[in-house]
């Protein structure tokens, strides 16, 4: 983290044009860091809120906001990053980040725990389309029809796919697709924030946690998911206490990891990357879980999305995409949460 604080430092003070192009080895290495958080926290998500049964995401969600406040706050206090203290201008400049924080944290692990993996990794597909889609309204950028075609064919793969799941649950389908617009919209607007002059990388996360983490604590209690998670019976069970505090520690490296990417690349590029990890994820979904439902058409449409050509925003492969993308078949994207 001190390297990056160094950069961000030295980008602020730097010539513009510095600042915004990023070395290649900066921009891949962040997307490499990106895709192995992103494809580890769905992993551990999965196994406490399917194999465990643990019944309350919105109480996961806000462990991981903890775990960001005191990580980035205590980072702080021993100065290895830097972020500005707190005034009355701060909400201003990240509204409407808090809400689509809490949005993409809640829906994200609402719909992991009703959908099986590959499922899950195919639906969340769409938060590409939906990133093109903003970041040409939000900011303005313009894409070559090689990439827009290249994104519906990601489309057509997950409607066949989501058309012949036999194990349909609408509420999973709802949640993921909130995922979905939560994860483009914070993934841009983070994006059109990140000015290392104003509150940085490090500020956007740990107000964007600090702002969200009482409102996140009431909806919890309101809705009784505070309630069930105090009474689940596994709080002595030493593995599942172990997952649930790398989870909270997953939740803080996977949101670092996004603002990172979208700090060196772009909203669209970090999402390209989370999907091609979700490669990988859907595969081994297959295998544990113990829910998801074979179909042939269901299976075809999986390896439609699976199979589709990877593009960044510059209609090119993502840096170094060529040479790695045998190894680091991916997904955030999206962030995220």
């Amino acid at each position: 983290m001190t390297a990056a604080g160094q950069a961000e430092a030295e980008g602020a003070g730097a010539e513009p044009g510095a600042a915004r192009l990023p070395s290649r080895v900066a921009r891949l290495l962040s997307a490499l860091f990106y895709g192995t958080c992103s494809f580890l926290i769905v992993l551990v998500n999965k196994a406490l809120l399917t194999t465990y049964g643990f019944p309350s995401p919105i109480f996961l969600g806000i462990g991981q906001m903890a775990a960001t406040i005191m990580i980035l706050y205590v980072s702080k206090l021993n100065k290895i990053i830097h972020f500005p203290d707190f005034d009355k201008k701060i909400p201003v400049k990240l509204f409407p980040l808090p809400l689509l924080y809490v949005g993409n944290h809640i829906s994200g692990l609402s719909s992991t725990s009703k959908l099986s993996l590959p499922m899950f990794t195919v639906l969340r597909k769409f938060t590409i389309p939906l990133t093109l889609l903003l970041e040409t309204i939000v900011l303005g950028k313009q894409y070559s029809p090689s990439i827009i075609v290249s994104v519906f064919a990601i489309v057509l793969g997950a409607f066949i796919a989501a058309g012949s799941d036999l194990a349909f649950n609408l509420e999973g389908y709802i949640f993921v697709f909130l995922n979905d617009i939560f994860t483009a919209a914070n993934g841009v607007y983070t994006k059109q924030k990140m000015d290392p002059k104003e509150l940085g990388k490090y500020g956007v996360l740990f107000y964007n946690a600090c702002f969200m983490i009482i409102p996140t604590l009431i909806i919890s209690v309101s809705t009784g998911d505070l309630r069930q998670a105090t009474e689940f019976n596994q709080w002595k069970n030493v593995l599942f206490i172990l997952q649930f505090l790398l989870s909270c520690f997953l939740g803080f490296l996977l949101m670092y990891s996004t603002v990172l990417c979208s700090y060196y690349n772009s909203a669209l590029t970090t999402a390209v990357v989370g999907a091609i990890k979700n490669v990988s994820v859907a595969y081994i979904g297959m295998l544990i879980g113990g829910d998801y439902i074979f179909s042939l058409l269901n299976f075809v449409g999986l390896n439609i999305w699976n199979m589709k050509p990877q593009v960044s925003d510059s209609g090119h492969p993502p840096p170094g995409q060529a040479r790695t993308s045998a190894k680091c078949k991916e997904l955030p994207h999206t962030p995220a949460p």
